[in-house]
């Protein structure tokens, strides 16, 4: 068995998320930890929200690492098998870098907060935006989005799967660029509720900032390789690691061709661990003859580990 874990981005928290794992003593230690961290009760947020705060990208981002990575540990200490690789989606790569020993928890945390902040100041609220667009090729959105420019900056931002690409830009040359994929045939053009046009260039000054952030983090070799969201590859380097997060903010999520190359690699079961199962979907439209478990609950922990066991 080759196992990779993956880790969710930003989507996937939803009020409640953690009360699948009540009571687990692994996921109630790294919540506790990453609270004293940020000095902020992060459980009790996750838990009881309310949603508008839970949902705010900076509220968001640090309680979704949080629980993610806690649930990998309540997955390690049932007698998990050790990956061999890990990826995260947008956010998620800083879940994955965590888990992998690259990042300690303690640091992860207020850095994905000071990310958040980067991200969000990067662009005016209310002048960015973000849409869905279902059922064409990527070489087609990315037709769309060249041939709206002409109303501001507009480009493809996250290659999910095959058929499902989110692009970002400027408000309004994102809406043409959806009347011009509709055009085309695209099942669905659907504006996001996002408050900025993340992973696109006019994140610039969000790289910038976070790579004077990550400078002063400590950063260590991975333990685990974990793959990359800019470029798709695997990174253990402390320098590449920091370079390709800087680049992250204002670079496309490129999920698609991580699910390939892991493919490629060898892999033969992905997980995921976090709330939610956004990635357990895109695995099946990726990669649909490796089987992808969602570890979210004791209860889809012990139906991941019996999967698991009888693979072996």
């Amino acid at each position: 068995m080759r196992l990779a874990i993956l880790f969710p981005g930003q989507g996937s928290q939803s009020v409640g998320m953690l009360s699948g794992f009540a009571g687990n003593a692994a996921v109630s230690a790294v919540m506790e930890q990453a609270s004293d961290a940020l000095g902020e009760d992060l459980s009790k947020l996750a838990e009881q929200g309310p949603a508008e705060q839970l949902n705010l990208t900076v509220n968001t981002q640090p309680v979704l690492l949080a629980a993610s990575f806690a649930f990998y540990r309540a997955f390690c200490e049932a007698g998990g098998p050790a990956p061999v690789m890990m990826a995260g989606h947008s956010l998620g790569e800083y879940s994955a870098l965590t888990a992998a020993g690259s990042l300690s928890l303690d640091a992860a945390v207020p850095l994905v907060r000071f990310r958040a902040r980067a991200m969000q100041e990067a662009v005016p609220v209310g002048e960015g935006g973000m849409a869905a667009i279902l059922g064409l090729t990527d070489e087609q959105v990315a037709q769309a989005c060249a041939e709206a420019r002409s109303a501001g900056a507009v480009e493809p931002v996250n290659y999910n799967c095959p058929g499902q690409v989110v692009i970002a830009g400027l408000k309004p040359a994102v809406e043409k660029a959806c009347e011009i994929c509709r055009g085309m045939g695209a099942k669905r053009a659907v504006l996001l509720a996002v408050s900025a046009p993340f992973h696109s260039s006019l994140l610039a000054a969000a790289r910038d900032r976070l790579a004077g952030e990550l400078a002063r983090v400590e950063v260590r070799p991975s333990g685990v390789p974990v793959y990359a969201n800019v470029d798709a590859q695997p990174h253990g380097d402390p320098q590449d690691i920091r370079r390709r997060l800087a680049e992250q903010a204002c670079s496309p999520v490129l999920w698609s061709k991580i699910m390939s190359a892991m493919q490629d690699s060898g892999v033969t079961h992905f997980v995921e661990c976090g709330p939610g199962r956004v990635l357990a979907g895109l695995a099946r439209r990726c990669t649909p003859s490796i089987p992808c478990y969602s570890v979210n609950s004791a209860a889809s922990l012990d139906a991941a580990l019996e999967a698991l066991s009888a693979a072996a």
